[in-house]
Formats: structure tokens, sequence, C-alpha cells
């Protein structure tokens, strides 16, 4: 019989946990650092990229909290890409931001979680094609035809509202 692989275990990459929740922090912080991440934690936008500013070590994701006061996690994300290009995006939230988190082409996690589904997403961002993690961007779906995607969320908004009208 083959021993079963842990699905908890990471592979020391560094991430960047932010949540301006301490209890929420603490335990995502707890999970990925038990699962071999390398773990820098912030509880909020400006102190993350302070943090980010001072460190000298590759950050390789970023996994934020959508909704925090001051700054979102989609603005702290755009920021952070502008110093670090190559920094993956991951965000979380309790509250129904998948849509949003799709337009700017980076990866969701609906909370609350279980810790084998953080530790897998988190590991199939660090390891799955960069799709689209520039920010900004339509999530391009490979079943859509190129000519049934629109350019922008805006247009995909205004299409939305023309159908149901």
């Amino acid at each position: 019989m083959e021993p079963i692989e842990n699905p908890l275990k990471g592979t020391l990459e560094t991430l960047l946990v932010v949540d301006d929740d301490p209890s929420v922090l603490s335990v995502v912080v707890a999970i990925l650092e038990r699962a071999n991440f390398r773990v820098l934690s912030a509880p909020s936008g400006a102190d993350a990229i302070k943090l980010a500013g001072e460190t000298e070590q590759k950050i390789h994701l970023l996994l934020s909290d959508v909704d925090m006061p001051q700054m979102s996690g989609p603005d702290l994300g755009a920021a952070l890409k502008k110093t670090r290009p190559d920094l993956r995006v991951m965000l979380m939230s309790g509250g129904d931001y998948g849509l949003l988190v799709l337009n700017y082409g980076w990866s969701y996690l609906q909370k609350p979680f279980v810790k084998v589904k953080l530790v897998q997403m988190v590991t199939d961002v660090l390891h799955s094609a960069d799709r689209s993690q520039l920010g900004h961007q339509f999530d391009i779906r490979k079943d859509i035809p190129q000519k049934d995607i629109p350019q922008d969320a805006t247009q995909s908004l205004a299409a939305d509202k023309k159908t149901k009208a």
C-alpha cells in the first residue's frame, strides 16, 4: 500500500497575508506556516505596502481580504504589482466579491473555507500558468469564443442590463 500524500504541503514560497480581522489573520497565517510556507502578515493595506517595501526577499503571492478599511484588497494588489510585477494575487472574502475579483483576473477564495482548500488554492495559484495576474484584465474563458467576450467589465455589465431590461 502506498503512503498517502500530505495535502497540506507547501513549497517554501513567501506569502504576504493581509486581513483587517486579527482572528482571521492569525488563523490563516498559522495554517499556511504549518503547510511549509514562509508567511509575512499585515493588518492593513498600508502596513502591507510598508512591509513589502522593507522586505528584500521575493514575495511570491499576496493573499488579501477584499473588503478592508482605507485600502481594498484589489487596490492593494494593484499597488504591489507596480513594484513587484511577478507577484501573484489571491483575494478572499466573506462577502460576494467573486465577479469583481474575476474581472481583475485574480484567484478568489470564499470565506469560510477549510484549511485543505486554502492550501490547495495557494499552491495552485503559485504553480499554475500566470493566466492574467496583471490585474484589471477580464477573465477570458477557453470555452467562450473571443468575439463574444467583452473588452472590459463595464461593457459586460452594460450588456447584462440590456438583456434584463
